[in-house]
């Protein structure tokens, strides 16, 4: 892989990248030969660090750390919810509201390790909010602003109100949804990370960073 054709940022202290749908970010749990953007990276710099993590399906934006400080720095930030993170969606479905926040909060499932649901007893807090960009005959795309950052949130509260993410072969089930398996033609998992807006201490400003939409979610059936 050419590193250099997926970075949309670089300083000495970041590198910020446009992750490809289906590479994972950090090296597996059970399989570390598999191919992931932190050992790529750890052969070219020194030092690397890495700031938030993006499921391995989910394509866009994600920061690397070249420096223990910056990687302080950055990952505070990150755990007192003080990014601005946008995504882009394509969702099964008609999405009635033009916009919304899905407000319900997510545990992991007892019954099968790396699923996580919609859980009022045992779950953390967590909220999403939402705006309808294109809606579609079979589907809809949305920006989607998580408030939180549970793991597969974007994709639990989706599938909690009946609008799975396309592509999603862990969350378009009726024990996700309620409803039956919607079917589905996609390869791949259509969720975006597109945009970061941080305050970033070296330059003293915020910054917003984008991650280009892949040329897929435009062509909604």
């Amino acid at each position: 892989m050419d590193i250099k054709k997926i970075i949309v940022y670089e300083d000495k202290n970041i590198i910020v990248l446009n992750k490809p749908s289906g590479l994972l970010a950090i090296p597996g749990r059970f399989d570390r030969t598999q191919k992931n953007l932190y050992d790529i990276l750890k052969g070219i710099y020194q030092n690397i660090f890495i700031v938030h993590r993006l499921d391995r399906d989910t394509s866009g934006i994600i920061i690397f750390a070249k420096n223990k400080e910056i990687h302080r720095q950055l990952s505070m930030l990150w755990e007192k919810h003080k990014v601005e993170k946008m995504y882009y969606a394509l969702v099964h479905g008609r999405v009635s509201s033009k916009q919304g926040v899905i407000d319900k909060p997510i545990a992991p499932l007892q019954k099968k390790k790396g699923v996580m649901a919609v859980d009022y007893k045992k779950g953390k807090k967590s909220k999403t909010k939402y705006r309808v960009i294109k809606a579609g005959k079979e589907y809809t795309l949305l920006e989607v602003m998580p408030q939180t950052g549970r793991t597969h949130q974007i994709r639990v509260h989706f599938a909690s109100i009946g609008h799975p993410v396309a592509g999603d072969v862990l969350y378009n089930r009726k024990e996700a949804t309620g409803l039956d398996s919607f079917k589905d033609k996609f390869l791949r998992l259509y969720l975006h990370a597109y945009s970061v807006k941080f305050f970033y201490a070296p330059q003293g400003n915020e910054i917003k960073i984008t991650a280009t939409l892949p040329q897929e979610f435009l062509n909604i059936p």
